[in-house]
């Protein structure tokens, strides 16, 4: 596996994160799941934020730490800019993922449909997420998921994690998210000055590759001249 995709912090559950950073309709009372998700939706064209995450192996002992700043452009655009501790980007433009890690100079670039059944490929799916997804409230208060907090289950296997917490303020607003793997590794993601439907330049979800890197076709084909 090239060094620049074991750097990255995992696709597969990184990816997902573009269909949760949405903040649900504020209520007087918390709402059930069905209702956030249907908020969660609703109007959604854009979203930018500040992120912090950790990444915890199965014994709980913290193997990442970095942070950096999260676009996304419905549909099927996003951008991952980690600034801290490393700088890498990733890009989903529709058609590929670019993978690229300025220290080793080096650019990996898969197929978009390579994700195959995660939450990211659910990003240009009209599919309700009841069909892919159990949904239910968390129940674990003594880790602040209380009743405005959701835990979603894959139904099939092999989608590489077991499941998703998201934790909501009492404003509506996605706080923070939890993203537990097959292997009892969890990532953590809180989420700061986060904007709903902002206008966002085109470019950020186009990359070239910078003139002197390496480039990778992982499952990608070359781009036609």
């Amino acid at each position: 596996m090239p060094r620049s995709v074991q750097r990255l912090p995992h696709l597969g559950l990184l990816l997902s994160l573009t269909l949760w950073l949405v903040p649900a309709g504020a209520a007087s009372a918390p709402p059930a799941p069905r209702q956030l998700l249907e908020d969660f939706f609703s109007g959604l064209t854009a979203l930018r934020a500040e992120f912090q995450q950790t990444v915890r192996d199965a014994r709980g002992r913290i193997v990442q730490e970095s942070r950096g700043i999260f676009f996304l452009q419905r549909p099927d655009r996003f951008r991952w800019d980690y600034r801290e501790p490393y700088r890498q980007v990733v890009v989903g433009d529709g058609r590929r993922l670019w993978l690229y890690d300025e220290d080793l100079e080096q650019v990996t670039v898969r197929d978009f449909a390579s994700l195959g059944p995660t939450p990211a490929a659910l990003l240009s799916s009209t599919e309700p997420l009841e069909r892919r997804f159990h949904i239910r409230p968390a129940a674990d208060r003594e880790n602040g998921w209380d009743e405005s907090s959701l835990v979603l289950e894959p139904w099939e296997s092999g989608t590489g994690f077991a499941r998703i917490r998201l934790a909501f303020g009492r404003d509506g607003t996605l706080q923070r998210m939890e993203l537990e793997d097959d292997f009892g590794q969890v990532t953590t993601l809180r989420f700061a000055r986060l904007e709903r439907n902002p206008e966002l330049d085109p470019a950020l979800f186009h990359f070239q590759p910078p003139a002197g890197v390496d480039i990778i076709y992982d499952s990608a084909d070359p781009p036609a001249p």
